[in-house]
């Protein structure tokens, strides 16, 4: 039978439409892939330039002031008691006195391999200097162009302590007598030496004054100007003003403590087993069903591997087995509070997340996820989930966040990826992932999770850690989804319950998530597909 021709064009025409909508809505494709490899570059870029003006005046002679220099930071730190000297009984009381603990003595003393666990600890230090570093704290010096020479950014000082300023300098064509002054609000200037010829003005106070006839007496001195920072904050910047004759600079000192490391001694080397460096996360309620077959897949591949499980059933049931621990929770405090309170018993370096609902497959390799984590800058990376079709999804999703004015931001999520891994085929980076992820234990600590969402939440999960996760995604990494296809008289009354609760939605739910979107994040708005 003929197709009439209206029909045909009707046809034709929704054909194209479709076409063009998919053609539309598919991700850009994707550029060359992108090295995440952590890496370190030279302490200042423009390190042989700043060498070269300070050789220049290095002949002019200086005299110490040990009451400054004294203060300055060594990079060597020294733990001493307390000399003995005479004491009265009960003068501790009013006087106590200084202790000293050797970390390294008491722990490696009774250590059956001390030096493989200095390796480790050395090894885990230098991966944490790695990813913490940003071309950001490098050390730049802007080039005496105004005349002035001075830092731009990678100057620090830890609260209430001395620094040297680096990278100050004069460089005028005429004149027979120069000058320079320095303002700062957060602390006071001094200097760690004097040299002969050279004036100086608010020595202690926080505008100093260096004036001198030679300019090559000038710049030496400046070499040896000290910053001390006098007001307390953990985190902070003094904008310091930097003057001469007409001419104005400014840069930032920043203040604050530097970051503590938080290593995992795992007592062996990361590619050594992966046992020793993951925990497998889940939180269950209503389905100690499902739970047990997660267990029990989970053991089939890796039969050591620790296993946490946050449990909010009104009844509980207690799950046993090596390696599980299972935490109880008032009756359903729900998804997040029970993320937060498995993720707070990590203590291996790296957490997995899974559902109670998950199960392991010999495509379930944990070693993938452990490698792309230990060799690159990422701090979380997804898999894929595959539901009882064969369909497996990776949820991968770029997150933008666009200033508005008083009225809050703009979140767009979009679906696709930025770019891919280089190094690790089928891997990707991203904004969010898929629920089934592993990350560093720290970062996800870090984050946290709103424990008022209940039921549902997971991409405010990745909103909030947008800026601190650094997101990953493999999708060769798969763990199955058991089936949800059940007849609905086949369903026990523990499955009916749990329907019941997790896929109801009431109004308190929706304005629930207005807010957290609304005044937590302060969006306006979001656009996604």
């Amino acid at each position: 039978m003929r197709v009439p021709y209206k029909t045909r064009l009707v046809l034709m025409v929704a054909s194209a439409l479709l076409l063009l909508a998919l053609c539309t809505r598919r991700s850009p494709p994707p550029g060359p892939p992108v090295d995440l490899t952590p890496r370190t570059v030279e302490e200042s870029v423009q390190l042989g330039s700043l060498l070269q003006s300070i050789r220049a005046v290095e002949h002019v002679p200086y005299r110490l002031r040990k009451e400054v220099s004294c203060r300055l930071a060594t990079n060597r730190c020294e733990c001493l008691a307390e000399q003995d000297s005479f004491r009265l009984p009960l003068s501790n009381l009013v006087f106590p006195r200084l202790t000293v603990k050797d970390f390294r003595l008491a722990f490696l003393e009774s250590h059956p391999d001390p030096e493989s666990v200095e390796r480790l600890r050395a090894q885990e230090h230098s991966s944490f200097r790695r990813r913490g570093f940003s071309p950001a704290d490098l050390l730049l010096v802007a080039q005496a162009n105004s005349p002035l020479q001075f830092p731009t950014q990678g100057v620090e000082v830890r609260p209430l302590k001395t620094i040297l300023v680096p990278g100050l300098g004069l460089q005028e064509k005429t004149g027979s007598n120069h000058s320079v002054s320095l303002t700062a609000s957060l602390g006071t200037f001094d200097v760690a030496a004097t040299v002969d010829g050279v004036s100086l003005e608010g020595l202690g106070q926080k505008s100093i004054t260096v004036s001198s006839s030679s300019q090559e007496a000038l710049n030496r001195q400046l070499q040896f100007v000290a910053y001390t920072n006098t007001q307390f904050h953990p985190r902070t910047a003094d904008t310091v003003q930097f003057s001469s004759r007409g001419h104005r600079s400014f840069f930032t000192i920043k203040v604050g403590h530097h970051a503590v490391p938080r290593l995992y001694n795992s007592g062996l080397h990361p590619e050594a087993n992966v046992s020793a460096l993951v925990t497998i996360a889940t939180k269950t309620f209503l389905r100690y069903d499902r739970l047990a077959g997660l267990i029990a897949s989970v053991r089939r591949f890796y039969p050591h591997i620790g296993i946490v499980i946050a449990d909010d059933n009104e009844h509980p049931q207690p799950v046993g087995g090596a390696g599980v621990e299972q935490f109880f929770m008032p009756p359903r405090k729900g998804w997040f509070a029970g993320r937060n309170l498995a993720v707070s018993q990590v203590t291996t370096k790296y957490v997995l997340w899974v559902d109670d609902d998950f199960l392991f497959t010999a495509k379930t390799k944990l070693e993938k996820m452990v490698d792309i984590l230990e060799r690159t800058s990422l701090d979380l990376v997804g898999g894929a989930v595959r539901e009882v079709t064969g369909y497996a999804t990776t949820f991968r999703h770029t997150i933008s966040v666009e200033e508005g004015g008083l009225e809050g931001d703009c979140l767009h999520v979009r679906r696709g990826y930025h770019h891919l891994i280089d190094g690790f085929p089928n891997c990707v980076v991203a904004d969010a992932v898929v629920n089934f992820f592993m990350a560093r234990t720290d970062k996800v600590q870090q984050v946290g999770f709103d424990p008022r969402l209940a039921r549902r939440g997971h991409l405010e999960f990745f909103v909030d850690g947008l800026g601190s996760l650094h997101v990953g995604s493999c999708s060769d990494v798969v763990v199955d989804h058991a089936s949800k296809i059940q007849l609905p008289w086949t369903k026990s009354k523990s499955q009916r319950a749990y329907d019941s609760f997790r896929y109801s939605s009431s109004e308190s739910d929706r304005d629930l998530h207005n807010e957290v979107f609304y005044f937590k994040n302060r969006f306006k708005c979001m656009t996604r597909h």
